[in-house]
């Protein structure tokens, strides 16, 4: 087919054309918003680096749950600021910690809401490292037994799904072992399976309080310039076990996401990560670029590449705009 008697444009000459051929659609049903989760009451704390998402108190999660569902968005993922922490990281599993406690508030207030929890020790540790540490390096199979601890602790305070961040080889074998023998063989793992040691992070680090006291992650998270890395990755876990594959960050990586959807018919997540959803916000802030466009557009192009579910702070601005 060729001009003139092809012409692309018939189709797009109006919003109704326009409508009936668009290949990609958004809802707010395939997203997840992250919740940051601290000590405290009637704490409902703005993150100065992530504009609109905040840090509340367990007793501030069940409001924030019910505009969730008002809006469409069915799951959550927690993130908690422990009271203390520790070397090995204990507050991670311990049966009061904060994100059993969120749970427990969450699914008592808000049943219906699937509450999906980060198993990683990095807020937890006093060093900030996502696993416990020998000579000032993170010992691998010595962390998985305790992230499969927390899971369990997790799904023990009522989670209906897991989803561990920290790139420990082995975890989501060790952490899907330690639910079934636990009788929670119905708990679904959704793995960072393809998590990157990337400069987008920085907002979530203040927001969470979990940056490195030293050195930084990339021997455990993976190197930016990798893509078959990615792939090799993400067999490992489909092999442990995995029901969902996570590609993070999703903006920098919509290569990966593509990749991991024709190698895999797993579902594929993707993290629209803290430094992605800042930059737009900033820009917006300062005029330079239309925010709700610029939104919409990015998280289109997250779906479009292949993603089946969208972790972003942008869940519930999106929601919002697709009800207009």
């Amino acid at each position: 087919m060729v001009f003139p008697e092809y012409r692309p444009r018939r189709m797009r000459q109006n919003s109704a054309f326009r409508s009936l051929i668009r290949e990609t659609h958004l809802s707010p049903a395939q997203f997840i918003y992250p919740i940051f989760v601290m000590p405290g009451k009637k704490v409902r704390e703005e993150i100065p680096s992530m504009p609109g998402v905040f840090r509340l108190s367990v007793d501030q999660l069940a409001a924030e749950a019910k505009e969730c569902l008002k809006l469409g968005i069915n799951g959550v993922i927690l993130f908690g600021l422990p009271e203390k922490k520790d070397a090995m990281g204990t507050g991670a599993h311990i049966k009061d910690g904060i994100i059993q406690r969120a749970i427990r508030e969450l699914k008592n207030k808000a049943p219906e809401l699937m509450v999906i929890t980060d198993v990683c020790l990095c807020e937890y540790t006093d060093h900030g490292h996502c696993g416990c540490l020998i000579n000032n390096s993170v010992d691998n199979d010595a962390t998985l037994e305790i992230l499969a601890k927390t899971a369990l602790s997790h799904a023990n305070a009522g989670a209906d799904m897991v989803a561990p961040s920290d790139m420990m080889d082995g975890r989501v074998a060790e952490i899907r072992a330690t639910l079934d023998e636990n009788n929670f063989d119905n708990i679904p793992i959704m793995s960072y399976a393809v998590k990157y040691a990337s400069a987008f992070y920085g907002p979530f680090r203040d927001a969470a309080d979990c940056a490195p006291t030293f050195g930084d992650r990339r021997s455990y998270q993976m190197d930016p310039a990798n893509s078959r890395e990615a792939l090799r990755e993400a067999t490992l876990d489909v092999d442990e076990g995995a029901d969902i594959l996570m590609v993070k960050p999703a903006v920098a990586y919509l290569d990966i996401i593509s990749k991991l959807r024709d190698e895999f018919d797993l579902p594929i997540a993707a993290y629209h990560v803290s430094g992605e959803y800042a930059m737009i916000k900033a820009a917006a802030e300062k005029g330079w670029i239309d925010g709700d466009k610029v939104m919409e557009e990015t998280l289109l192009s997250i779906k479009r590449a292949g993603a089946d579910i969208i972790i972003t702070y942008f869940a519930k601005d999106m929601a919002r705009l697709l009800q207009k």
